[in-house]
């Protein structure tokens, strides 16, 4: 949709339409992060939906950063417990998250790429709709559903 929208305004020269695609695509990533975090921390009447991402052994952020930080005995309990559908199970998951830190390495992460995404945005020299970028961003930062 963007690109279309970028061809209808003229801006289609093919330095735009790449800078685009990368700024995107880290915009892509950031919601999909948000979206890992808010699966697991977000509370259902907000965000509509109960997380079902433990439950589902989904690769999500949380995950492999736990992983990345856990050690060689929490990286075992992780590989045994992670994936179970059972409430207690879960509960575990999400006690070692909280233990690892993940809620203070994940708002790390945010506030370091909403930085970096500016930067990339500000910083383009094709002539991209800064503006239009900045927007796509703004509307998914600190998004709580």
């Amino acid at each position: 949709p963007v690109a279309l929208a970028m061809h209808l305004c003229g801006h289609n020269r093919p330095e735009q339409l790449e800078s685009a695609k990368l700024i995107l695509l880290q915009i892509g990533h950031y919601f999909q992060v948000q979206d890992d975090y808010l699966d697991c921390f977000g509370d259902p009447k907000v965000i509509g939906k109960i997380g079902t991402d433990i439950q589902e052994r989904k690769c999500s952020w949380l995950f492999i950063t736990a992983i990345s930080l856990a050690s060689e005995e929490e990286k075992t309990l992780l590989g045994e417990i992670y994936g179970q559908t059972d409430d207690t199970s879960v509960a575990k998951v999400k006690e070692l998250y909280h233990k690892l830190p993940l809620r203070e390495k994940y708002h790390e992460y945010c506030t370091k790429t909403y930085q970096d995404i500016s930067a990339a945005i500000a910083e383009d020299k094709s002539g991209l709709p800064k503006e239009a970028f900045s927007d796509f961003l703004d509307a998914i930062h600190k998004r709580n559903k």
